[in-house]
């Protein structure tokens, strides 16, 4: 039985898909194979349509790419419709990294390794 829905084939669809979400999370094969917990060659393999995933795998790969399942079954159109909303997603993540990476950086730099406090509110005595 070929997997097509409405002329579409599924497997080519979900390996563009997996390559799309892979390049908006900016992970290679192989960072995403270690952070889903496969192997660079089935990554490879399933970016090439040579393979199949499991419902398992896709909860796996999900994970690693901080997306949701239904994402990689979205056609071309609708990716090109809800571009901004997904890209959304990732905006929220990459605010927080860069949030870490100066605070990171003024600790190291800017205050000699040691981590600013939260200033204490003044008391007011009456």
């Amino acid at each position: 039985m070929k997997e097509t829905m409405k002329g579409v084939n599924i497997r080519s669809l979900f390996s563009r898909n997996l390559k799309r979400l892979r390049s908006i999370a900016n992970k290679s094969q192989l960072s995403l194979a270690i952070d889903a917990g496969l192997t660079h060659n089935f990554i490879n393999d399933i970016e090439n349509g040579k393979k199949w995933v499991s419902a398992e795998t896709i909860a796996k790969l999900a994970i690693a790419l901080k997306a949701e399942p239904y994402q990689f079954f979205i056609s071309e159109s609708k990716w090109n419709d809800q571009g901004a909303e997904i890209f959304s997603l990732y905006l929220d993540d990459f605010s927080d990294s860069m949030a870490k990476m100066v605070k990171e950086f003024r600790i190291r730099y800017v205050t000699d390794g040691i981590e600013d406090k939260e200033p204490e509110e003044k008391k007011v005595s009456l």
